[in-house]
């Protein structure tokens, strides 16, 4: 393997990694604090669609990633409503959360832009464009590394950064804080917490706006960074597999992280065997190919993960009564 193609692989597997991180770890500040969230996907198609509708109507790339976050925020409160003040079923709840969205962005796409659930493509400068232009370039006289580390390393966008960057601070939140510490005691004991003279509700909360937070800019990632526009259902499952990835790292961020580079790597390899000949067998079906990542991850959780042991309170609602 040259270096050309580890740096294309190492590119995209970051590129790809990047919505799987973010929306992992909003599932890991849900989750710790003891609400199941299922409806991740749905968080970041709203998100997404709402970006691209944004985008592509004001021109603004703030206004944009805002939208996109205020609305994945607005659904993690309607979970936080469901689930936590009125102590609904979470699975029902996410799943919800879901339908609605996969229905709503398409309705809503017809009946704004007439263009079959699409948006219009936003503008090359409403897209977040790379951080660093023209370093990579300048990188790749260096023997062996330079064209890896430049293109590899050094070509993506903000985003790509800020997701990374956020995998030790949400570690640094959740195990070096006060603020962590209870997250994680409301989702082992909640009642623990509740003797403490600490709002549980008000905890699972605040775990659901960072969870929203961060499934917004998960969306939004994917119309101002990866794709030109929003289309249906351009989640293509990567919610589910983030929440995969979660529980293949164990609630942990560095585990997730791992996790979701594993996933990413499988998906960019997917795209690399597309049209590939394979010698007796010919050329590997397209189908495959596209149904690779999903498929191995089911294998991976269910022949590598072992036994993974969730918070203790994670989907059981909070009565102070018991």
């Amino acid at each position: 393997m040259d270096d050309t193609l580890i740096a294309a692989m190492l590119a995209s597997t970051l590129r790809v990694s990047t919505p799987l991180i973010l929306c992992a770890l909003a599932g890991m500040f849900s989750e710790r604090s003891g609400v199941v969230d299922i409806g991740l996907e749905g968080k970041m198609l709203f998100a997404a669609f709402a970006a691209g509708a944004a985008g592509a109507a004001y021109q603004s790339t703030a206004l944009a990633l805002g939208l996109g976050v205020l609305v994945a925020v607005a659904l993690s409160w309607m979970h936080g409503l469901a689930c936590v003040s009125h102590k609904g079923d979470q699975v029902v709840s996410g799943v919800a959360i879901n339908i609605i969205a996969a229905g709503m962005t398409v309705v809503l796409g017809i009946a704004w832009f007439s263009q079959g659930g699409q948006t219009p493509p936003v503008g090359s400068d409403v897209r977040i464009q790379a951080l660093f232009p023209g370093l990579p370039e300048a990188l790749y006289g260096i023997p062996l590394v330079g064209r890896i580390v430049g293109e590899g390393l050094l070509s993506h966008n903000a985003m790509v950064y800020l997701a990374l960057a956020l995998v030790p601070a949400c570690w640094w939140v959740l195990f070096r804080t006060r603020f962590g510490l209870r997250l994680r005691a409301v989702g082992e004991n909640p009642q623990m917490v509740d003797a403490a003279g600490v709002s549980v509700s008000r905890l699972r909360y605040a775990a659901l706006t960072i969870n929203g937070v961060l499934c917004g800019l998960a969306g939004a990632y994917l119309v101002l960074a990866q794709s030109a526009n929003f289309s249906a259902n351009m989640t293509a499952g990567r919610g589910f597999m983030a929440l995969a990835a979660l529980i293949f790292g164990r609630w942990h961020p560095v585990g997730a992280f791992w996790a979701c580079l594993l996933f990413g790597f499988l998906d960019a390899a997917a795209i690399r065997l597309q049209g590939v000949q394979i010698s007796g067998f010919g050329e590997v079906p397209v189908q495959f190919i596209q149904a690779l990542p999903y498929v191995l991850t089911v294998v991976l959780l269910a022949g590598f993960i072992g036994k993974a042991v969730a918070p203790q309170a994670l989907g059981r609602p909070y009565s102070k009564e018991r």
